[in-house]
This record gives structure tokens, C-alpha cells and sequence, in this order.
């Protein structure tokens, strides 16, 4: 008796509010072990992780889990003043122990706790080869960085130990040695894991590859590696495909010509000999006819064979795939060579920026890399401790949360609202230099990808007005799919 897949998705469909289609009549099943969901920015795979989650619900058919599930979004949404307890999802069953050691003998704290008596434990256990050894778990969770957030949102769901995990972009913020830890807690994994991911070493270590390309599901057995090299074998087939139906459809067209060609010309000759004298009339007519029929069954077949030929051209051109690129052109910020930009640093190790040039600010998780771009923004000068000082007005930031915009407004609306002088026409073409189209342009933030809102936030730094002479970005490829 064949083993239920985990999860099965049966004809389902999802449309917006406004009506756009983000998936249709989709169908497939994800297996057991490790699996990579990848995907181009905008197909669809958050929707779908948030289907199968039961965090949206499907405009028809259905996505259906086979055990108990849990889920990691894309973007971390906690309180301001959640606790790291309650990242790593134990906080109402420590809260139960505390009531029950404090005498309480109300059975919804036995409930809470279950079997879980030795929670904690197990937490320090967990959290000790991470480098969080003695983290108090009061402590509140905005003060984390988002790596370091994030690899604990991972770790609870991890001591949770679901049937089904699903894991949207886990390695977003993470630095290097952060990504190793994430990746042995992968490695040792219980039970089905469904990453999606654009990190080729993460999905390097599924075992099983799904790709979600033009509305329609496609699993691979083995990562990501495996994937890419069955893809281009199959791209070579159907590229060779597309140029013997394009060579075959040559062919049909030049003999469809060659044929009118002959018909034409016998059509001539029969007129001629009927003008001449040398045909009666009525013999001439009978053949005419007859040649006209023939002729008329000779195109038609003519016709067919070039149409079919035409089909497979059709039909072997939609296995080739094409990959667009993003193409924008820089505005000039008109800032002089050698002008200084900022000072960022402590009163004794200071660090000058001057036009133009790219600095890259590196360090591990934690170590306040995000605190001190916001510490440069906020003027907060170069003291005891770090900050940074502004010489410069034009300033694009580009936050790593991807925060400061209207969410309910469309990319279009956020774009323009920075630009005032630019018309539709100019913001709907930027937008699609970035490759967001159509309804894409139109869609709320809120409702687009990852990627497809990092486009629209750097839509906002290039369209700016003035243009900014310095550009900030924090964690820039978060969300990038390979692309």
C-alpha cells in the first residue's frame, strides 16, 4: 500500500482581493525527507507555503497536510515586546510551569505542559551549541538582530518537532557562521522539511527539489545541483526541438510557395490554350473545374502541413525558457569626486566616506551593524561608543525589514509618492526595468513577494527626488531568487 504524501494539493487556485490569480488549478505532492521549493520571485511559493500552512485560504480546491504542521513566514512578526520564550514558541508552557510550581492545580496548566516538563532543559540544550548558552529567555526579542532572531524562530519550531515544517527563507540576515549552524540544524532534521530558498549551499542539502514555473509544480529528485543539471538537459532537448520545428516549418512554407508557384503557372498555360484555339470550350471548362478542385485540395493540404509545422514551433518554443534581467539605468546624483560624504566610527577610530565610492560593512550577527547605519541616519555623532555624521541631505535607506512604506498602497502609488514630477508612464516604466508588470505594478506591497518588494523599495531610492548621494542597503539580496 503506497505511503500518503505529506502534502497534496489537489486543483488548488488563489486569487487576490482585486481578482489577480496567483495560482491556478495547481496540483502535486511534496515527499517525505527534505525539500527545496524554488521558484522565480513572484510565482508563488509564499502564497503556496501560506496555503498549505492554513495562513490564507484557497479561492477553490485544496492543499492538505497529512500530520500536524508548522510554519516559519518570510518576515518575522512579533510584539515589541515579545520575549525570546515566545520565539522559540515555549512561552505558554513555561508560564504553566511557573503557575503549577507556584501551587496551581488548574488543569489548563497540565494541558499547556503536556509531556513538556523538561522544556527548558531541552531548550538549553538546543541553544548551547548555537552560541546562546545562557541567553535569558525573558529577554526581549527586539533586541536580537535578525539573524540571530531568525535562528532562533528556527530552533523553536525545530524543539517543537511537527511532522511537517515549513521554513520561508530561514537564511535571510544570517551571517556565515550563522548559516553553518542553520544548516547542521537542517542536516539533522526529524520528519519532512519544505524550504523555500534562493541559498544554493541550504538547498544543496535537500533531498528532493520542487519547482513552482509558469502556474505548475515540478519535482526533481535530489538538490539543487541535480536539478539545474536535469533543466539544462532538458532546455538543450527542447532548444534542439525548437529549431528542427523552425527548420521544418521553413520547409512546409517554401514548398507551400513552390506549389501556388506551379498552379499559378499551369492556371496560365490552360488560359493560354484555351485562348489559342486549340481547346473546345466546353472541354476547356470541365478542366478548368477540375484543376481548380485539385488545386483547392492541394492548398488545403499545403495549409495543413504548414500550420502543423507551425504547432510544433508553438509547442517546442514553450519548453524553451527565457530569462528576463532587470535593466535600469543609475540616475546621476551629480556628487563630486572626493566630496565628503560621512564620518561613521567612535571618537578614536574613524572612518571617512567620500564621492564615490561602495563600502561594504561586514561583522557577524550581533555585532550591530544595523544599529549603527541607523545610528549614521540619525546623525548620532561619533562619541564613546559608535555612530556617524552626515555631510550630505540626499540620503536613500534601503532597511533590512523592508519597513517605511505603505503596505496597502500598490507599487506604483509608493513610487510616485517619492517622485512627484514623474508621470505614470515614467514609474510604470522604471517598475518594469525591474521586471514588475501589469498587475504586479498594481497589487498592494503588502501582497507581493519578498523580492518583488525589495524592487519596489529600490524603485523609491532611484525615482527619488532629488537623487540621493548616498544610498544605504541593509542586507540587499534578502529575498533574491538566483536571477
Amino acid at each position: 500500500m503506497p505511503l500518503t504524501p505529506p502534502i497534496t494539493l489537489n486543483h488548488l487556485s488563489f486569487a487576490w482581493p482585486s481578482g489577480e490569480i496567483a495560482l491556478a488549478n495547481l496540483d502535486g505532492t511534496f515527499p517525505s525527507g527534505r525539500t527545496g521549493l524554488i521558484g522565480a520571485n513572484g510565482s508563488g511559493k509564499s502564497t503556496l507555503l501560506k496555503l498549505i500552512a492554513g495562513q490564507l485560504h484557497p479561492t477553490s480546491g485544496t492543499a492538505e497536510s497529512s500530520a500536524p504542521l508548522s510554519y516559519l513566514p518570510q518576515t518575522l512578526a512579533l510584539e515589541q515586546d515579545a520575549t525570546v520564550a515566545e520565539l522559540l514558541g515555549i512561552q505558554r508552557i513555561l508560564a504553566a510551569l511557573e503557575a503549577i510550581e507556584s501551587g496551581s492545580v488548574d488543569p489548563a496548566h497540565f494541558d499547556a505542559v503536556g509531556a513538556n516538563w523538561d522544556v527548558e532543559a531541552r531548550v538549553r540544550a538546543e541553544l548551547e551549541p548555537l552560541g546562546f548558552s545562557g541567553l535569558d529567555l525573558g529577554r526581549k526579542a527586539s533586541t536580537l538582530s535578525g539573524g540571530e532572531a531568525m535562528l532562533l524562530a528556527v530552533t523553536g519550531l525545530r524543539i517543537a518537532d511537527s511532522p511537517i515544517t515549513l521554513l520561508d527563507e530561514p537564511t535571510n540576515n544570517l551571517d556565515r557562521p550563522t548559516r553553518e549552524l542553520l544548516y547542521e540544524l537542517v542536516r539533522t532534521w526529524k520528519g519532512t522539511l519544505v524550504v523555500v530558498s534562493h541559498d544554493i549551499e541550504l538547498l544543496e542539502l535537500m533531498e528532493h527539489t520542487v519547482e513552482l514555473y509558469d502556474g505548475k509544480l515540478s519535482v526533481y529528485g535530489g538538490p539543487y545541483s541535480a536539478y539545474r543539471e536535469q533543466l539544462e538537459t532538458e532546455q538543450l532537448a527542447a532548444e534542439q526541438a525548437a529549431r528542427t520545428a523552425q527548420a521544418s516549418l521553413k520547409v512546409e512554407k517554401r514548398q507551400r510557395v513552390e506549389a501556388e508557384t506551379k498552379l499559378a503557372r499551369a492556371k496560365r498555360k490552360g488560359r493560354a490554350t484555351q485562348l489559342s484555339g486549340g481547346m473546345p470550350k466546353i472541354l476547356a471548362n470541365h478542366l478548368r473545374q477540375k484543376s481548380e478542385a485539385n488545386a483547392g485540395k492541394m492548398r488545403s493540404h499545403l495549409d495543413g502541413k504548414v500550420d502543423s509545422a507551425q504547432a510544433r514551433l508553438d509547442e517546442a518554443d514553450q519548453r524553451v525558457r527565457q530569462v528576463e534581467h532587470i535593466n535600469i539605468e543609475l540616475p546621476d546624483p551629480k556628487l563630486p569626486a572626493g566630496k565628503q560624504v560621512a564620518v561613521l566610527g567612535s571618537a578614536q577610530d574613524q572612518f571617512i566616506i567620500q564621492g564615490a565610492e561602495r563600502v561594504g560593512l561586514v561583522g557577524p550577527n550581533g555585532s550591530g551593524k544595523t544599529t549603527l547605519l541607523r545610528q549614521i541616519l540619525a546623525g548620532v555623532a561619533p562619541g564613546s561608543g559608535l555612530g556617524g555624521k552626515l555631510f550630505v541631505d540626499r540620503v536613500g535607506y534601503l532597511p533590512q525589514r523592508l519597513e517605511g512604506l505603505d503596505g496597502q498602497l500598490s507599487a506604483m502609488e509608493n513610487v510616485a509618492s517619492v517622485a512627484p514630477t514623474a508621470t505614470a508612464n515614467d514609474v510604470r516604466q522604471m517598475l518594469a526595468r525591474l521586471l514588475l508588470r501589469g498587475a504586479s505594478a498594481d497589487r498592494p506591497l503588502a501582497a507581493l513577494s519578498g523580492g518583488e518588494r525589495f524592487r519596489v523599495y529600490l524603485a523609491t531610492l532611484l525615482l527619488a527626488e532629488p537623487t540621493p548621494q548616498l544610498l544605504v542597503l541593509d542586507e540587499p539580496t534578502n529575498n533574491l531568487d538566483v536571477d
